[in-house]
């Protein structure tokens, strides 16, 4: 490339921002890129970018998607993706400690009386006895990685049923579809998804509801919203405008499938988009009501339960998977939402 005219290029276009905001014309967003996965829990991702609320906030969003939560850290970190919402994972929370992340809110909640996450057992292992939870104790059980919410869980269910978490035997798979395959063909005993995952896999006999994660861990917060420390500290404008934009989705998303409020044709609205990106290899009508049976609590606001993550956080340095030195102050920036 010629450095001169790429230099030149580069003043041409900073004069005509300088032209574009002396007339009152705003100056095109920089691309920032949300990091989402293919679940349900991500539907106010999907809302907001369909419905245009990033783009009313100020930005321009673009989708990048992930197959677990850690690499979604990394991405953070390393600034090919801005933000994320996922669970906390040991990698988020080490990377939050060398000062490159921050958790700024709270989204998909364990709700006592809500479906919320279903554990399941493969089909050979239900045959064979695993009929209920209690029974964990020398089955293998599928995370994606150690440290992933797959993993607490695990941990919040063993404590419930007594059973030390050494005797249940966890299968780090990696991604979700890896996992999904694993327990349709027995390759391992159990799992813990999110509802809109699990029903689907029960409906299609893949295998079979053995409990509720709400019953062992509720008020759980499952997914949260971060961002790099970066964008927390010096891009406070930009950070404060996805949670605004993202909390309108939350809305959209609540009033339709958790509170039962919004009418038909909202619901059908909301259902179209989100099936675009979940379940869209199924009809429509069946992920629109697997949507709808499988709806959890995303908190309004991205308001962060604060109690529930520093109780995951004291449980990875307990498992020696980040290093007991981090302090919450490192993990959390909680200047953008309301703490629960």
């Amino acid at each position: 490339m010629n450095v001169f005219l790429s230099r030149r290029q580069a003043l041409i276009g900073m004069g005509a921002l300088g032209s574009a905001a002396a007339f009152g014309l705003p100056a095109r967003a920089a691309t920032r890129n949300l990091a989402v996965l293919h679940l349900a829990s991500h539907a106010p991702s999907f809302i907001a970018f369909e419905r245009g609320y990033y783009k009313d906030a100020g930005l321009d969003i673009e989708l990048k998607f992930f197959e677990a939560a850690q690499p979604m850290a990394v991405a953070i970190a390393s600034g090919d993706a801005d933000f994320g919402v996922t669970s906390m994972s040991g990698g988020l929370i080490s990377l939050a400690q060398k000062d490159a992340i921050k958790v700024i809110g709270g989204a998909l909640t364990e709700e006592k009386g809500v479906t919320g996450a279903i554990i399941l057992a493969s089909n050979k292992a239900y045959e064979a006895g695993l009929t209920d939870p209690s029974k964990l104790s020398g089955k293998s059980f599928g995370i994606t990685t150690a440290g992933s919410s797959f993993h607490f869980m695990a941990h919040k269910i063993a404590v419930a049923n007594k059973i030390k978490l050494s005797d249940i035997q966890l299968r780090p798979l990696q991604k979700l579809g890896a996992i999904v395959g694993a327990l349709t063909t027995g390759q391992i005993d159990a799992w813990a998804i999110q509802p809109n995952v699990a029903k689907k896999m029960i409906r299609e006999g893949a295998a079979k509801q053995i409990g509720l994660v709400s019953d062992y861990a509720p008020d759980y917060q499952v997914t949260t919203a971060f961002t790099s420390t970066k964008n927390a500290a010096s891009e406070r404008e930009m950070t404060a405008a996805f949670v605004k934009a993202y909390s309108r989705a939350i809305d959209d998303y609540n009033a339709a499938f958790a509170d039962n409020k919004a009418d038909d044709a909202e619901r059908d609205a909301l259902a179209k988009i989100v099936h675009k990106y979940v379940e869209s290899d199924s009809p429509f009508d069946a992920a629109k009501q697997n949507l709808i049976d499988g709806a959890m609590r995303i908190n309004s606001g991205l308001a962060l339960s604060l109690g529930s993550c520093v109780e995951q956080l004291e449980w990875f340095k307990a498992e020696g998977m980040v290093k007991d030195a981090i302090t919450n102050e490192q993990l959390f920036d909680t200047s953008f939402v309301k703490t629960i």
